[in-house]
């Protein structure tokens, strides 16, 4: 058993609190900067940009005392008198927007050098987390709409903006360094790192260790699955894949090859687990909150429609552990799990409690904020009667912590706002969004494999929320359009128009209106896709209800932050495998193919939300899809792996991926039931020439 106090707490955790814990003035400041945020966030008594500005500047500064330039002596101290003067510029910004404004849009000499001051900090400090793929894009960013945007042809020509403009925009616009991603940071995203925070200094890494081998220990292959459930229990907690593989694999790796898994087994299995612990609810990472602000729908309803997505994932990386340990011969447990009721009477308490609290005030409709706070409350209550009692030292051990977990992420939402800044003052998305959909030749299958491509380039680059945000500016209006096309192309098949769209059909296309009535499906998608954008968006509104154009748009959003995941294990840039190779001790490639090939339902499940009706169907579709979708995606693991319970011929496992493409693929229940029946007729034709084969 073990004992009460640090011990408790995996061994990562501790170590992250020890490392703050060494400087006492980043300790100092990190506990501060949480108390500052959780004031703005319980009395919002300041501007919103301002907060904004207040945001950048605490974690300017614990970035520049967290990642300091290697230098000794003097270099080290223009350093920190670099950090010092990037904060205190930010914080000059407030007062000097009404200045600035009063002089009639007129930078000072002032403005000129602190304003570039702070730009320029903010691209070393994201260089000093993220690398250097960012800071190259801001930078090629800006320049493009001052000068070397002027000097290109074609549709992204855009005439040289003012630098004084550009300077003002990059600041105090909207989209910008100070705008509504860093509005997200300063609330939304900071706020869940730091209930994250509060979990894991309770205790709640271990018990969700615990609770994994307690629910899945007596299963075939029970290690695997262990690590599966752990690592999406902790993405709830963490918000970072990374993370998520450093705190987990310590524990799951070492035990999947003790149980006798090959090690590039474990190491994939726990890189493509904690990948899914940034899709599973309530959290799911900093761009479900930036999704919310995007599409202007409630976090709330992205959390819900995610659940079920999420469970199809973490159930797929279940049958590829179920069919390796039965190609292992991994049948029995090594370890009898303990009893779950004691299990979380003893340290579920701090877990459980505050998880429902949160979830239940985002259903009531109460806001992330609000619920995320009255969340952390309730870990330091309840932690009270488990064996980690939380006190003082143990709540400022949780703020500095969830303060030094937000730096990477605060310094890339501001940054990016720059690049977002400029995508929408030259107009970029919209001419990128037809780019796309006239590559894919009004193709929505097509569009989405260019956008898993972009997705997957960017994310050699990019973390993957960053790769989220520049794709869902550039892509989503596309997928969009192409979606709302195929509805569009139905609601014409069915004949049944306002007055209004036949209206706007007669003054854009004349030549349809006299066959209005008859037009089959396919001929209905073709005059869709001839009709003019203008014309297209008069007649969405017209002819698909609010609604349903709100979860389409929702769907394509989900569709692109499902992709933007992939960077994280696929090779050959792939950050979660990398980690989960060091801790196994396997080649870094290898390990990514490994995590690559098991995480493969990534690229499968967004084509439900694309085709079905998963996301934004009653729940009687959403479940049969879900179930469906279940059965097709075992059976296209078993033709992955060519093993279910026993080994597969190679016909079995042809036909495999054949049933698979069936369940998966949308069509009538009684095709799918069809295609099921098939499954369940392999499975027992295979297990049987098996067994004939062995008692030969």
């Amino acid at each position: 058993m073990l004992r009460h106090g640090w011990d408790r707490i995996p061994t990562s955790i501790q170590d992250d609190i020890d490392q703050v814990r060494a400087n006492r003035l980043l300790y100092a400041l990190g506990a501060a900067t949480a108390v500052l945020h959780v004031w703005f966030n319980a009395i919002g008594l300041i501007d919103a940009r301002a907060q904004n500005i207040i945001h950048f500047a605490c974690f300017a500064l614990l970035c520049g005392w967290m990642h300091p330039l290697i230098a000794p002596g003097r270099a080290r101290i223009a350093d920190r008198l670099f950090t010092v003067a990037v904060a205190i510029g930010a914080l000059y910004l407030i007062p000097a927007e009404d200045w600035i404004y009063q002089r009639g849009v007129r930078l000072a000499p002032a403005d000129w050098i602190i304003g570039a001051l702070v730009i320029v900090g903010a691209i070393e400090f994201t260089r000093r987390t993220t690398g250097w793929i960012i800071p190259i894009l801001i930078v090629l960013a800006l320049s493009y709409i001052t000068w070397w945007g002027d000097l290109i042809d074609g549709v992204f020509r855009f005439g040289g903006l003012k630098t004084e403009t550009l300077l003002f925009r990059s600041l105090f616009g909207d989209d910008a360094l100070f705008g509504a991603i860093a509005r997200i940071s300063s609330t939304f995203v900071f706020m869940f790192i730091l209930f994250g925070a509060f979990l894991l200094r309770s205790g709640a890494g271990d018990f969700v260790v615990h609770l994994a081998h307690a629910i899945a220990g007596r299963l075939v292959g029970g290690p695997g699955i262990v690590a599966v459930i752990a690592s999406g229990l902790t993405g709830t907690i963490s918000g970072s894949a990374i993370a998520n593989t450093a705190s987990t694999g310590v524990v799951t790796i070492p035990m999947m090859k003790k149980a006798g898994f090959p090690p590039k087994f474990a190491a994939g299995v726990e890189a493509a687990a904690s990948t899914g612990g940034q899709l599973m609810p309530p959290i799911m990472g900093a761009g479900a909150f930036v999704m919310a602000s995007y599409t202007q729908i409630d976090y709330s309803v992205i959390v819900a429609v995610s659940i079920l997505p999420a469970l199809l994932y973490f159930c797929s990386l279940a049958f590829y552990v179920r069919s390796e340990a039965h190609k292992q011969r991994i049948t029995r447990p090594p370890d009898p799990p303990p009893a779950i009721g004691p299990l979380i009477l003893r340290e579920g308490l701090s877990f459980i409690i505050p998880v429902a609290l949160l979830i239940g005030m985002l259903v009531a409709g109460f806001t992330p904020v609000y619920a995320s706070a009255f969340a952390i409350l309730a870990v330091i209550v309840t932690s009270w009667f488990t064996p980690t009692k939380m006190g003082p030292k143990a709540v400022l051990d949780a703020l500095a912590l969830g303060a030094r977990n937000m730096v990477m992420t605060a310094m890339l939402l501001c940054a990016v706002g720059l690049i977002i800044n400029v995508i929408a003052t030259a107009g970029i998305g919209n001419t990128f969004s037809l780019m796309i959909t006239d590559w894919a030749g009004g193709s929505l299958l097509l569009a989405i494999a260019l956008v898993a491509l972009a997705s997957l380039i960017l994310g050699m680059g990019l973390p993957v929320t960053a790769a989220y945000i520049v794709l869902a500016t550039l892509s989503a209006p596309a997928l969009y359009n192409l979606m709302a096309n195929i509805d569009l192309a139905a609601a014409l098949a069915a004949g049944d128009l306002s007055a209004d769209a036949k209206t706007i059909l007669l003054l854009a296309a004349p030549e349809l209106s006299a066959n209005l009535d008859t037009l089959t499906r396919q001929q209905a998608a073709a005059a869709v896709a001839s009709l003019p954008p203008e014309t297209i968006t008069l007649l969405q509104p017209q002819l698909i209800n609010a609604e349903k154009l709100t979860l389409l748009l929702l769907s394509a959003h989900m569709i692109i932050f499902w992709l933007s995941q992939d960077s994280n294990v696929t090779p050959p840039v792939c950050l979660c495998s990398f980690t989960a190779a060091a801790i196994a001790k396997t080649p870094p490639m290898a390990t990514g193919f490994a995590s690559w090939k098991i995480a493969k339902s990534l690229y499968l499940i967004p084509l439900l939300f694309a085709y079905t009706p998963l996301l934004w169907g009653n729940w009687a579709q959403m479940l049969e899809v879900t179930l469906f979708a279940l059965l097709g995606l075992y059976a296209f693991t078993c033709a992955i792996q060519g093993w279910s319970t026993v080994k597969l011929p190679a016909w079995a496992r042809l036909l495999m991926a054949i049933t698979a493409a069936g369940l998966l693929w949308p069509a009538a229940t009684t095709v799918h039931l069809a295609f099921g029946a098939l499954l369940a007729g392999l499975m027992w034709v295979t297990a049987r020439s098996s067994g004939d084969m062995k008692s030969r």
